[in-house]
């Protein structure tokens, strides 16, 4: 078996998909979203994915996540496998070990920017006053500072999105998922929150995997997984490694 593996250091694998398989439903209707993903992510990578529509990217990361269930083969995360969890411990889990960054941002409108992204905090039982401290904190590294008792809808679609990285931060998951988290924005804003999620993210051995269609944030690619109809067709170098990351055929 191949392992499709962008090797950055010498270090082992912060995540391992062997033969992962995903399907949904049964008989005539049973559709095969994950056809035997062989995959391995090290530490402090950041990884993305990147294929049509429909080709299994979001089921990957849900199930790299412990969010879906998987059919078959094997998925270790940081050497646990979340599936023989009980639901419990896999929300747990979440709590603790993982950030989620979406395209449609998923702000609280009623909370200002601080109160956001003191969320995670919160649900873990931090004090309120160290919740608070800490999101703001979060706020001035990911560059809004002056923009910590906004509500969402004062703030432009850039300034959304990184009040959503720094809520998907702010506990200091392990594994951060992102799910086309520039394709709602502009060029600009995008190229801006790809720089602050690779110099925020990637700090302290964290492991990033990006769904994205968005060709123009490549360059931010340690590495590039190209997926077509439920497979792994290749992994290429992105630019960070030294090459150009090359476009998915």
């Amino acid at each position: 078996m191949t392992m499709h593996n962008a090797t950055i250091d010498t270090g082992l694998p912060a995540i391992v998909c062997r033969n992962l398989a995903k399907t949904y439903g049964e008989d005539e209707t049973t559709v095969h979203a994950l056809r035997g993903i062989d995959l391995a992510i090290r530490p402090s990578e950041l990884m993305m994915l990147v294929g049509p529509s429909g080709c299994g990217k979001t089921t990957l990361i849900s199930i790299i996540a412990g969010i879906l269930d998987k059919s078959g083969g094997d998925c270790q995360v940081f050497g646990e496998d979340l599936s023989a969890m009980d639901p419990g411990q896999r929300t747990a889990w979440r709590r603790d070990h993982a950030g989620f960054v979406f395209q449609s941002f998923n702000l609280m409108p009623a909370l200002t920017a601080t109160e956001n992204v003191a969320i995670p905090l919160l649900i873990r039982g931090t004090p309120h006053r160290e919740a608070l401290e800490r999101a703001a904190d979060m706020l001035n590294r990911v560059g809004l500072a002056d923009r910590r008792h906004a509500r969402p809808r004062q703030l432009s679609g850039g300034q959304q999105q990184r009040v959503a990285i720094g809520r998907a931060l702010v506990h200091e998951p392990r594994l951060v998922v992102c799910d086309e988290p520039t394709s709602a924005l502009d060029h600009e804003t995008g190229y801006q929150v790809m720089e602050v999620l690779r110099s925020v993210a990637t700090a302290g051995d964290r492991t990033l995997v990006v769904v994205t269609h968005d060709e123009r944030i490549f360059e931010f690619a340690d590495s590039i997984a190209r997926m077509d109809d439920g497979r792994i067709t290749g992994v290429t170098p992105g630019f960070t490694n030294g090459a150009p990351a090359r476009k998915p055929q």
